[in-house]
Protein backbone atom coordinates (compact mmCIF):
# COMPACT_ATOMS: atom_id res chain seq x y z
CA UNK A 1 0.00 0.00 0.00
CA UNK A 2 1.49 3.14 -0.93
CA UNK A 3 2.15 6.04 1.70
CA UNK A 4 -0.35 8.12 2.81
CA UNK A 5 1.34 11.33 0.92
CA UNK A 6 4.89 11.78 -0.76
CA UNK A 7 7.43 12.49 1.48
CA UNK A 8 9.99 15.32 0.76
CA UNK A 9 12.33 13.97 3.57
CA UNK A 10 12.24 10.13 3.67
CA UNK A 11 13.32 7.58 1.24
CA UNK A 12 10.19 5.67 0.41
CA UNK A 13 11.55 2.13 1.43
CA UNK A 14 11.71 3.46 4.94
CA UNK A 15 7.97 3.64 4.65
CA UNK A 16 5.40 1.29 4.97
CA UNK A 17 1.54 1.45 5.58
CA UNK A 18 0.52 -1.24 8.06
CA UNK A 19 -3.10 -2.08 7.81
CA UNK A 20 -5.91 -0.72 5.26
CA UNK A 21 -7.83 2.11 7.08
CA UNK A 22 -8.25 5.26 5.80
CA UNK A 23 -7.41 8.51 7.70
CA UNK A 24 -9.69 9.72 10.38
CA UNK A 25 -11.05 13.06 11.32
CA UNK A 26 -8.43 13.75 14.27
CA UNK A 27 -6.96 16.50 16.59
CA UNK A 28 -3.21 15.26 15.53
CA UNK A 29 -0.65 13.36 13.71
CA UNK A 30 0.66 10.44 16.39
CA UNK A 31 3.89 9.67 16.69
CA UNK A 32 4.12 6.34 18.58
CA UNK A 33 8.11 6.29 19.84
CA UNK A 34 9.62 2.91 20.98
CA UNK A 35 12.47 2.26 19.01
CA UNK A 36 13.41 5.32 17.90
CA UNK A 37 14.05 7.55 21.23
CA UNK A 38 15.62 10.67 20.09
CA UNK A 39 14.51 13.73 18.90
CA UNK A 40 16.91 14.37 16.03
CA UNK A 41 18.01 12.20 13.00
CA UNK A 42 14.67 10.46 13.16
CA UNK A 43 13.22 9.62 10.30
CA UNK A 44 9.79 8.12 11.58
CA UNK A 45 9.44 12.06 13.77
CA UNK A 46 10.36 14.00 10.54
CA UNK A 47 7.41 12.37 8.36
CA UNK A 48 4.82 12.18 11.09
CA UNK A 49 5.77 16.36 11.09
CA UNK A 50 5.49 16.13 7.44
CA UNK A 51 1.71 14.51 7.69
CA UNK A 52 0.90 17.04 10.68
CA UNK A 53 1.43 20.14 8.37
CA UNK A 54 0.26 18.56 5.51
CA UNK A 55 -2.94 17.61 7.63
CA UNK A 56 -2.19 21.65 9.55
CA UNK A 57 -2.54 19.54 12.62
CA UNK A 58 0.17 19.57 15.39
CA UNK A 59 1.82 15.99 16.48
CA UNK A 60 1.86 14.35 19.48
CA UNK A 61 4.36 11.83 20.57
CA UNK A 62 3.54 9.13 22.86
CA UNK A 63 5.82 6.50 24.25
CA UNK A 64 4.56 3.43 26.46
CA UNK A 65 6.59 2.53 29.41
CA UNK A 66 6.01 -1.33 30.22
CA UNK A 67 6.68 -1.84 34.35
CA UNK A 68 7.93 -5.03 33.63
CA UNK A 69 9.94 -5.29 29.82
CA UNK A 70 11.15 -8.75 29.21
CA UNK A 71 14.80 -8.94 31.22
CA UNK A 72 14.79 -5.46 32.08
CA UNK A 73 16.92 -4.20 35.47
CA UNK A 74 17.37 -1.11 37.08
CA UNK A 75 20.15 -0.92 34.94
CA UNK A 76 18.57 -0.79 31.93
CA UNK A 77 15.67 1.23 32.83
CA UNK A 78 17.54 4.21 34.16
CA UNK A 79 19.49 4.33 30.88
CA UNK A 80 16.91 4.77 29.20
CA UNK A 81 14.47 7.10 31.00
CA UNK A 82 17.90 9.45 31.30
CA UNK A 83 17.56 9.48 27.64
CA UNK A 84 13.53 9.58 27.15
CA UNK A 85 14.04 12.48 29.72
CA UNK A 86 16.18 14.82 27.03
CA UNK A 87 14.37 13.64 24.38
CA UNK A 88 11.19 15.14 25.99
CA UNK A 89 13.01 18.25 26.11
CA UNK A 90 14.53 18.58 22.67
CA UNK A 91 10.54 17.80 21.11
CA UNK A 92 9.51 20.40 23.07
CA UNK A 93 11.89 23.00 21.70
CA UNK A 94 10.18 21.71 18.52
CA UNK A 95 7.08 21.78 19.44
CA UNK A 96 6.50 18.49 19.97
CA UNK A 97 4.82 17.30 23.05
CA UNK A 98 6.13 14.00 24.33
CA UNK A 99 3.84 12.16 26.73
CA UNK A 100 5.01 9.36 28.32
CA UNK A 101 2.62 6.78 29.50
CA UNK A 102 3.00 3.33 32.17
CA UNK A 103 1.47 0.90 30.46
CA UNK A 104 1.63 -1.65 27.27
CA UNK A 105 3.49 0.30 24.58
CA UNK A 106 0.22 -1.21 22.24
CA UNK A 107 -2.40 0.18 24.53
CA UNK A 108 -0.88 3.41 25.18
CA UNK A 109 -0.47 3.57 21.29
CA UNK A 110 -4.61 2.99 21.21
CA UNK A 111 -5.27 4.92 23.57
CA UNK A 112 -3.71 7.71 21.88
CA UNK A 113 -4.94 6.77 18.62
CA UNK A 114 -8.53 7.22 19.66
CA UNK A 115 -7.82 10.98 18.52
CA UNK A 116 -5.62 10.63 15.72
CA UNK A 117 -5.73 11.31 11.83
CA UNK A 118 -3.40 8.69 11.58
CA UNK A 119 -0.41 7.28 13.73
CA UNK A 120 3.01 6.82 12.70
CA UNK A 121 5.58 4.33 14.21
CA UNK A 122 9.42 3.58 14.31
CA UNK A 123 10.37 0.17 13.56
CA UNK A 124 12.17 -2.42 15.67
CA UNK A 125 12.91 -6.07 14.81
CA UNK A 126 12.49 -8.47 18.02
CA UNK A 127 9.55 -10.64 18.21
CA UNK A 128 7.50 -8.66 20.97
CA UNK A 129 8.16 -5.30 19.23
CA UNK A 130 6.48 -6.38 16.03
CA UNK A 131 4.03 -7.98 17.93
CA UNK A 132 2.91 -4.98 19.51
CA UNK A 133 2.62 -2.95 15.83
CA UNK A 134 0.50 -5.98 14.85
CA UNK A 135 -1.91 -5.25 17.07
CA UNK A 136 -2.17 -1.24 16.93
CA UNK A 137 -2.33 -1.79 13.63
CA UNK A 138 -5.09 -4.23 13.62
CA UNK A 139 -6.73 -2.45 16.45
CA UNK A 140 -6.08 1.02 15.23
CA UNK A 141 -9.44 3.03 13.89
CA UNK A 142 -7.01 5.14 11.82
CA UNK A 143 -4.23 4.35 9.39
CA UNK A 144 -0.78 3.09 10.90
CA UNK A 145 2.49 4.05 8.59
CA UNK A 146 5.79 2.56 10.01
CA UNK A 147 9.01 4.40 9.22
CA UNK A 148 12.10 2.69 9.34
CA UNK A 149 15.17 4.86 11.39
CA UNK A 150 17.85 2.32 13.01
CA UNK A 151 19.52 1.02 10.56
CA UNK A 152 21.30 2.60 7.39
CA UNK A 153 19.96 0.81 4.56
CA UNK A 154 16.17 -0.85 5.33
CA UNK A 155 16.08 -4.48 6.11
CA UNK A 156 13.78 -5.67 3.69
CA UNK A 157 15.82 -3.62 0.98
CA UNK A 158 18.84 -5.65 1.58
CA UNK A 159 17.47 -8.56 1.69
CA UNK A 160 14.48 -10.93 2.00
CA UNK A 161 16.12 -13.88 3.68
CA UNK A 162 18.44 -15.04 6.45
CA UNK A 163 22.05 -14.01 5.67
CA UNK A 164 25.01 -16.89 5.75
CA UNK A 165 27.33 -14.54 6.69
CA UNK A 166 28.80 -11.18 6.50
CA UNK A 167 30.67 -11.98 3.18
CA UNK A 168 27.12 -12.64 1.64
CA UNK A 169 25.22 -9.41 3.16
CA UNK A 170 28.10 -7.09 2.77
CA UNK A 171 27.77 -7.10 -1.51
CA UNK A 172 24.47 -6.55 -0.64
CA UNK A 173 24.27 -3.50 1.59
CA UNK A 174 27.12 -1.66 -0.07
CA UNK A 175 25.32 -1.69 -3.02
CA UNK A 176 22.46 0.22 -1.91
CA UNK A 177 24.52 2.55 0.34
CA UNK A 178 25.09 5.63 -2.15
CA UNK A 179 21.18 5.64 -2.11
CA UNK A 180 21.14 5.76 2.07
CA UNK A 181 24.00 6.78 3.05
CA UNK A 182 22.63 10.63 2.89
CA UNK A 183 21.16 12.92 6.10
CA UNK A 184 17.83 13.77 6.89
CA UNK A 185 16.77 17.48 7.64
CA UNK A 186 14.63 18.69 10.68
CA UNK A 187 10.85 19.41 9.00
CA UNK A 188 9.87 22.98 10.89
CA UNK A 189 6.76 22.27 12.86
CA UNK A 190 4.36 24.78 11.92
CA UNK A 191 1.41 23.60 14.48
CA UNK A 192 2.84 22.88 18.21
CA UNK A 193 0.90 20.54 20.15
CA UNK A 194 2.57 21.37 23.59
CA UNK A 195 -0.96 22.85 24.99
CA UNK A 196 -2.75 19.52 23.94
CA UNK A 197 -4.15 17.86 27.11
CA UNK A 198 -2.61 14.58 28.03
CA UNK A 199 -1.07 13.62 30.76
CA UNK A 200 1.88 11.18 31.56
CA UNK A 201 4.74 10.70 33.81
CA UNK A 202 7.00 13.32 34.94
CA UNK A 203 10.20 12.70 34.46
CA UNK A 204 11.91 15.61 35.71
CA UNK A 205 13.78 13.32 38.45
CA UNK A 206 14.40 9.19 37.61
CA UNK A 207 14.81 7.49 40.61
CA UNK A 208 11.15 7.84 42.11
CA UNK A 209 9.53 6.65 38.47
CA UNK A 210 12.50 3.55 38.46
CA UNK A 211 10.83 3.16 42.48
CA UNK A 212 7.30 2.65 40.79
CA UNK A 213 8.51 -0.15 38.11
CA UNK A 214 8.39 -3.96 38.81
CA UNK A 215 11.90 -4.05 38.00
CA UNK A 216 15.23 -6.00 39.20
CA UNK A 217 16.62 -3.31 41.42
CA UNK A 218 19.72 -5.66 42.90
CA UNK A 219 21.74 -4.75 39.09
CA UNK A 220 21.85 -0.60 40.05
CA UNK A 221 22.42 1.96 36.86
CA UNK A 222 25.94 2.95 35.41
CA UNK A 223 25.50 6.50 34.92
CA UNK A 224 29.13 7.02 36.34
CA UNK A 225 30.33 5.12 33.45
CA UNK A 226 27.03 5.91 30.25
CA UNK A 227 24.68 8.16 31.44
CA UNK A 228 21.83 8.03 28.34
CA UNK A 229 20.87 10.50 25.83
CA UNK A 230 21.55 11.80 22.60
CA UNK A 231 23.74 14.81 23.79
CA UNK A 232 26.17 12.68 25.70
CA UNK A 233 26.45 10.10 22.72
CA UNK A 234 26.99 13.18 19.86
CA UNK A 235 29.77 14.15 22.79
CA UNK A 236 31.44 11.13 23.23
CA UNK A 237 31.06 9.90 19.43
CA UNK A 238 33.37 13.53 18.85
CA UNK A 239 35.60 12.25 20.99
CA UNK A 240 36.20 8.95 19.55
CA UNK A 241 36.16 10.95 16.35
CA UNK A 242 39.15 12.88 17.65
CA UNK A 243 41.36 10.27 19.56
CA UNK A 244 40.11 6.38 19.08
CA UNK A 245 38.77 6.54 15.26
CA UNK A 246 42.62 7.03 14.42
CA UNK A 247 43.73 3.50 15.96
CA UNK A 248 40.39 1.59 15.81
CA UNK A 249 41.84 -0.83 12.93
CA UNK A 250 44.99 -1.79 14.94
CA UNK A 251 43.25 -1.84 18.22
CA UNK A 252 39.91 -3.81 17.48
CA UNK A 253 41.73 -6.57 19.36
CA UNK A 254 43.22 -4.76 22.49
CA UNK A 255 40.96 -4.44 25.00
CA UNK A 256 43.47 -2.54 27.35
CA UNK A 257 43.17 0.07 25.08
CA UNK A 258 39.79 2.45 25.19
CA UNK A 259 39.85 3.23 21.41
CA UNK A 260 36.05 2.29 20.75
CA UNK A 261 33.35 4.24 20.12
CA UNK A 262 30.80 3.18 23.32
CA UNK A 263 27.75 3.54 20.67
CA UNK A 264 25.98 0.23 21.14
CA UNK A 265 23.64 1.17 24.22
CA UNK A 266 23.18 4.42 22.25
CA UNK A 267 22.57 2.60 19.25
CA UNK A 268 20.13 -0.42 21.53
CA UNK A 269 18.01 2.25 22.44
CA UNK A 270 17.35 5.07 19.23
CA UNK A 271 19.12 7.35 20.98
CA UNK A 272 21.46 8.03 18.36
CA UNK A 273 20.82 7.22 14.37
CA UNK A 274 23.35 4.99 13.00
CA UNK A 275 23.35 7.12 9.61
CA UNK A 276 24.53 10.36 11.57
CA UNK A 277 27.52 8.19 13.19
CA UNK A 278 28.29 7.13 10.03
CA UNK A 279 28.04 10.07 7.91
CA UNK A 280 30.28 11.69 10.81
CA UNK A 281 33.03 9.05 10.62
CA UNK A 282 32.67 9.71 6.35
CA UNK A 283 33.12 13.59 6.80
CA UNK A 284 36.26 12.89 9.31
CA UNK A 285 39.86 12.96 7.46
CA UNK A 286 42.15 12.48 10.00
CA UNK A 287 41.67 8.95 10.74
CA UNK A 288 42.61 7.01 7.95
CA UNK A 289 40.86 5.17 5.21
CA UNK A 290 41.55 1.52 6.89
CA UNK A 291 40.25 3.41 10.22
CA UNK A 292 37.13 4.51 8.62
CA UNK A 293 36.38 1.34 6.33
CA UNK A 294 37.27 -0.80 9.55
CA UNK A 295 34.46 1.34 11.82
CA UNK A 296 31.80 1.43 9.08
CA UNK A 297 31.65 -2.39 8.85
CA UNK A 298 31.12 -2.74 12.08
CA UNK A 299 28.72 -0.34 12.16
CA UNK A 300 26.71 -0.95 9.14
CA UNK A 301 27.32 -4.15 8.06
CA UNK A 302 27.73 -6.27 11.06
CA UNK A 303 25.27 -4.35 13.32
CA UNK A 304 22.79 -4.84 9.93
CA UNK A 305 23.39 -8.40 9.58
CA UNK A 306 22.46 -9.14 13.60
CA UNK A 307 19.22 -7.37 12.51
CA UNK A 308 18.82 -9.35 9.55
CA UNK A 309 19.86 -12.69 11.89
CA UNK A 310 16.96 -11.30 14.27
CA UNK A 311 14.50 -10.40 11.76
CA UNK A 312 14.29 -13.51 9.63
CA UNK A 313 15.20 -16.18 12.79
CA UNK A 314 11.97 -17.10 14.58
CA UNK A 315 13.69 -18.53 17.99
CA UNK A 316 16.89 -15.76 17.98
CA UNK A 317 16.90 -16.16 21.31
CA UNK A 318 17.19 -19.97 21.38
CA UNK A 319 20.22 -22.58 21.10
CA UNK A 320 18.06 -23.76 18.11
CA UNK A 321 18.79 -20.77 16.05
CA UNK A 322 22.81 -22.02 15.80
CA UNK A 323 23.48 -23.31 12.12
CA UNK A 324 22.70 -27.53 11.73
CA UNK A 325 26.46 -28.73 11.24
CA UNK A 326 27.08 -26.40 14.54
CA UNK A 327 24.43 -28.26 17.13
CA UNK A 328 25.24 -31.35 15.21
CA UNK A 329 29.22 -30.74 16.20
CA UNK A 330 28.64 -29.85 19.92
CA UNK A 331 26.52 -32.75 20.09
CA UNK A 332 28.89 -35.17 19.27
CA UNK A 333 31.35 -33.72 21.69
CA UNK A 334 28.92 -32.75 24.64
CA UNK A 335 30.31 -35.65 26.42
CA UNK A 336 34.01 -34.98 26.08
CA UNK A 337 35.48 -34.49 29.46
CA UNK A 338 35.82 -30.84 30.78
CA UNK A 339 39.19 -29.79 33.10
CA UNK A 340 36.83 -27.18 34.43
CA UNK A 341 32.63 -26.95 35.16
CA UNK A 342 31.11 -23.79 36.56
CA UNK A 343 27.90 -23.12 37.97
CA UNK A 344 25.47 -19.63 36.33
CA UNK A 345 25.81 -19.01 40.04
CA UNK A 346 30.43 -19.03 39.70
CA UNK A 347 29.85 -17.30 36.62
CA UNK A 348 27.72 -14.34 38.15
CA UNK A 349 30.58 -14.20 40.75
CA UNK A 350 33.16 -13.80 38.43
CA UNK A 351 34.59 -17.36 40.86
CA UNK A 352 36.23 -19.19 37.63
CA UNK A 353 39.80 -19.86 37.48
CA UNK A 354 40.62 -17.71 34.31
CA UNK A 355 41.76 -14.03 35.81
CA UNK A 356 41.39 -12.94 32.57
CA UNK A 357 37.69 -14.36 31.86
CA UNK A 358 36.45 -12.95 35.35
CA UNK A 359 38.23 -9.50 34.97
CA UNK A 360 35.46 -9.38 31.70
CA UNK A 361 33.14 -10.46 33.70
CA UNK A 362 33.66 -7.90 36.18
CA UNK A 363 33.86 -4.95 33.62
CA UNK A 364 30.63 -5.72 32.66
CA UNK A 365 29.09 -6.19 36.26
CA UNK A 366 30.62 -2.23 37.12
CA UNK A 367 30.07 -0.58 34.13
CA UNK A 368 27.67 -2.69 32.05
CA UNK A 369 29.87 -2.81 28.89
CA UNK A 370 32.66 -4.77 27.25
CA UNK A 371 35.60 -4.77 24.96
CA UNK A 372 34.43 -6.80 21.56
CA UNK A 373 37.29 -8.90 21.67
CA UNK A 374 36.96 -10.08 25.37
CA UNK A 375 33.12 -10.65 24.74
CA UNK A 376 33.86 -13.33 22.15
CA UNK A 377 36.35 -14.85 24.77
CA UNK A 378 34.40 -14.51 27.54
CA UNK A 379 31.36 -16.29 25.46
CA UNK A 380 33.83 -18.90 24.36
CA UNK A 381 34.84 -19.74 27.41
CA UNK A 382 31.43 -20.04 28.85
CA UNK A 383 30.45 -23.23 26.52
CA UNK A 384 33.65 -24.78 27.21
CA UNK A 385 33.07 -24.68 31.04
CA UNK A 386 29.62 -25.98 31.12
CA UNK A 387 28.00 -28.96 30.59
CA UNK A 388 26.49 -29.12 27.92
CA UNK A 389 26.00 -26.64 24.84
CA UNK A 390 22.36 -26.05 25.51
CA UNK A 391 23.07 -25.33 29.43
CA UNK A 392 26.40 -22.90 28.15
CA UNK A 393 23.60 -20.72 25.42
CA UNK A 394 21.32 -20.33 27.90
CA UNK A 395 23.59 -19.20 30.72
CA UNK A 396 25.46 -16.50 28.04
CA UNK A 397 22.80 -15.46 26.81
CA UNK A 398 20.60 -14.67 30.41
CA UNK A 399 24.08 -13.13 32.16
CA UNK A 400 24.35 -11.24 28.55
CA UNK A 401 20.83 -9.58 29.09
CA UNK A 402 21.32 -9.20 32.61
CA UNK A 403 24.42 -7.19 32.71
CA UNK A 404 24.81 -5.05 29.17
CA UNK A 405 23.24 -1.85 28.68
CA UNK A 406 22.55 -3.29 25.09
CA UNK A 407 21.86 -6.39 25.88
CA UNK A 408 18.26 -7.90 24.32
CA UNK A 409 19.60 -6.35 21.36
CA UNK A 410 19.99 -8.15 17.69
CA UNK A 411 23.72 -7.30 18.11
CA UNK A 412 23.57 -9.28 21.43
CA UNK A 413 21.61 -12.42 20.61
CA UNK A 414 23.67 -12.74 17.01
CA UNK A 415 26.83 -12.32 19.73
CA UNK A 416 26.05 -15.09 21.92
CA UNK A 417 24.96 -16.91 18.73
CA UNK A 418 27.90 -16.24 17.25
CA UNK A 419 30.15 -18.85 19.95
CA UNK A 420 28.10 -21.36 18.69
CA UNK A 421 28.46 -20.91 14.79
CA UNK A 422 26.04 -18.64 13.63
CA UNK A 423 27.66 -16.66 10.80
CA UNK A 424 31.03 -18.57 10.48
CA UNK A 425 32.54 -22.07 9.56
CA UNK A 426 33.70 -24.89 10.08
CA UNK A 427 36.86 -24.97 11.81
CA UNK A 428 39.68 -27.68 12.71
CA UNK A 429 38.08 -30.16 15.04
CA UNK A 430 38.87 -30.81 18.59
CA UNK A 431 37.55 -32.01 22.07
CA UNK A 432 34.39 -30.01 23.46
CA UNK A 433 33.64 -27.43 20.61
CA UNK A 434 33.97 -30.06 17.91
CA UNK A 435 34.31 -27.46 14.66
CA UNK A 436 33.28 -24.77 15.75
CA UNK A 437 35.64 -22.07 16.44
CA UNK A 438 37.92 -22.05 19.74
CA UNK A 439 39.66 -19.27 21.90
CA UNK A 440 42.37 -19.58 24.83
CA UNK A 441 44.31 -17.08 26.80
CA UNK A 442 46.65 -18.06 24.91
CA UNK A 443 45.63 -16.17 22.63
CA UNK A 444 45.22 -13.59 24.49
CA UNK A 445 48.41 -13.20 26.00
CA UNK A 446 50.20 -13.74 22.36
CA UNK A 447 47.67 -10.95 20.79
CA UNK A 448 47.13 -7.68 23.29
CA UNK A 449 48.63 -6.84 26.77
CA UNK A 450 45.75 -8.65 28.90
CA UNK A 451 47.53 -8.14 32.11
CA UNK A 452 46.88 -4.32 31.32
CA UNK A 453 43.64 -5.42 30.81
CA UNK A 454 42.88 -6.40 33.65
CA UNK A 455 44.74 -3.62 35.04
CA UNK A 456 42.03 -1.23 33.15
CA UNK A 457 39.25 -3.66 35.06
CA UNK A 458 40.74 -3.33 38.66
CA UNK A 459 40.51 0.97 38.06
CA UNK A 460 37.09 0.82 36.76
CA UNK A 461 36.08 -1.02 40.16
CA UNK A 462 38.45 0.91 42.63
CA UNK A 463 36.37 4.04 40.47
CA UNK A 464 33.02 2.60 41.41
CA UNK A 465 34.16 2.02 45.22
CA UNK A 466 35.82 5.42 45.83
CA UNK A 467 32.55 7.28 44.18
CA UNK A 468 30.07 5.40 47.02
Amino acid sequence: MAPPIRSGTVHPARIRVLNQKGFADGRFVLYWMQQSQRAEENHALEYAIELANHFKQPVLAVFGLMADYPEANQRHYTFMLEGLQETQTTLARRGVKLVIRLGHPADVALEAGKKASVIVCDRGYLRHQKQWREIVSHDAECRVVQVESDVVVPVDTVSSKAEYAARTIRPKIHRHLPEFLTGIRPVKVRRSSLNLRFSGINLKRIEPVVEKLAVDRSIGPVSTFYRGGTAVAKRRFAGFLKNGLQHYDRHSNQPQTDDVSHMSMYLHFGQISPLFLALQVEKTGRAGEDNRASYLEELIVRRELAINFVHQTPDYDRFTCIPGWARQTLADHQADKREHRYTRRQLDNAATHDPYWNAAMEEMKTTGFMHNYMRMYWGKKILEWSKAPKQAFDATLALNNKYFVDGRDPNSYTGVAWNYGLHDRAWAERPIFGKVRYMAASGLERKCDIQAYVHKVNKLKEKVKNDR
